[in-house]
């Protein structure tokens, strides 16, 4: 089985996101045989990706930060898409974290990053606005020898 990470940025601009959605279908496609898709399902590019893995015929695993991860999510719209997807998911590992933190998340995308074979990363190529963020995890991945695929729009620039 084939393992595809995910980290990336909550917010995606909208003038990126049709080329984000792209890159990431372009990604799968390209994938043969079974595939296991490693996502936190946060807003924005973890839950494109999950979207369009699991209908690319992936199996989800949910990679859950935190006990309190769902306080996290401000919009009930956002929230009602994440509990869709987490429970579609074949597989939920839950970190021993009690609480939503930089530390969390954190530990959250290096899981991912331990335990895939290629990582996707939606990036502007910008450094994290805080510990656990996409560079930081790209950083990471990238020390461990990870194929890092990033897929952003030239010339975009995030909020």
């Amino acid at each position: 089985m084939k393992r595809i990470g995910v980290t990336g940025h909550r917010s995606i601009p909208e003038e990126a996101h049709a080329h984000v959605l792209e890159g990431i279908r372009s990604a799968l496609c390209g994938l043969e045989g079974s595939l296991e898709a490693l996502s936190s399902l946060a807003v924005g590019a973890d839950q494109l990706f999950a979207d369009l893995a699991l209908a690319h015929g992936a199996e989800l695993t949910a990679v859950i930060p935190s006990g309190d991860y769902e306080d996290g999510f401000d919009d009930e719209a956002d929230l009602a898409r994440y509990r869709k997807l987490k429970a579609r998911a074949v597989r939920e590992v839950r970190l021993d974290f009690p609480h939503s933190t930089d530390e969390a998340y954190y530990a959250a995308g290096t899981y991912i990053a331990d335990h895939c074979d290629r990582l996707l990363a939606v990036w502007d190529g910008l450094p994290a606005r805080g510990l656990g963020g996409t560079g930081d995890i790209v950083t990471y991945a990238r020390t461990l020898g990870r194929p890092v695929t990033v897929i952003w729009r030239d010339g975009v620039i995030r909020n």
